[in-house]
C-alpha cells in the first residue's frame, strides 16, 4: 500500500507547481495555516506534491497532495488521536503520527517538533542543538533524532520559507508558499 502511494505521488509530480506568493500577515503564534510543496525522499522511494496544514493547540489537520491538488493523504489529530485518511478513502488510527505514517506511508512525519520547527525554533521539553546563520536566524537545528537545516526565511515575515529535514534514510523537503495567522 505505501509503495503504491508512493508511486503515485511519484507518477503524478511530472508537472511543476506554480508557487504562490506569500501574502502579508500579522505576527504567527501557536495557531496557524501554511501551504506550500513538499518532496519526501525515503530509501529509494521518492515522492513530491503539496501540503496544507492547519494547526492549534488542540490538534493540526494536514493534507499531503499529488501536484493536480488531490488529496494522497489527510492527517487530523485531536484529542490524541490520530487518524489518517486515503484518497481511496481508507482510514487508518493510532496515537502517534510517526508511527502511523511510517505503516501507512511508508516514512515518518515529525509532528511532534514540526509546529515548532516551520517557524524556525526548537520544540519545547526536548534537548536540541542549534547553529545560527549570519543574520541570526536559525540555520541548523538537531532535535529528536531529526536534523533541520533552514534553507532560506522570507525577508518579509521573518519565518522560514525553505526547510530540509533528515534522519536516518529519510529526507523531507518543504517549501512554505503561504503562512497565515489563525485566531
Amino acid at each position: 500500500m505505501r509503495k503504491a502511494l508512493f508511486w503515485v505521488l511519484l507518477l503524478l509530480a511530472g508537472c511543476a507547481a506554480v508557487p504562490q506568493k506569500t501574502l502579508p500577515m500579522g505576527p504567527i503564534g501557536e495557531a496557524f495555516y501554511l501551504s506550500g510543496r513538499v518532496s519526501v525522499k525515503h530509501g529509494t522511494d521518492a515522492a513530491s506534491g503539496r501540503i496544507s496544514w492547519q494547526h492549534d493547540r488542540d490538534g493540526d489537520d494536514l493534507l499531503l497532495s499529488n501536484p493536480f491538488g488531490q488529496g494522497v493523504a489527510r492527517i487530523i489529530r485531536r484529542d490524541g488521536l490520530v487518524t489518517l485518511t486515503t484518497s481511496d478513502q481508507k482510514v487508518y488510527r493510532a496515537k502517534d503520527v510517526e508511527d502511523l505514517t511510517e505503516q501507512v506511508l511508508g516514512w515518518r512525519l515529525p509532528l511532534a517538533g514540526l509546529p515548532d520547527w516551520v517557524r524556525g525554533r526548537a520544540a519545547a521539553g526536548a534537548p536540541a542543538q542549534t547553529r545560527l546563520n549570519g543574520a541570526h536566524r536559525l540555520a541548523e537545528l538537531r532535535q529528536s533524532g531529526w536534523v533541520v537545516k533552514f534553507l532560506d526565511y522570507d525577508d518579509a515575515s521573518g519565518l522560514p520559507s525553505r526547510l530540509n529535514l533528515s534522519r536516518g534514510d529519510t529526507q523531507i523537503r518543504m517549501v512554505i508558499d503561504q503562512w497565515r495567522a489563525v485566531p
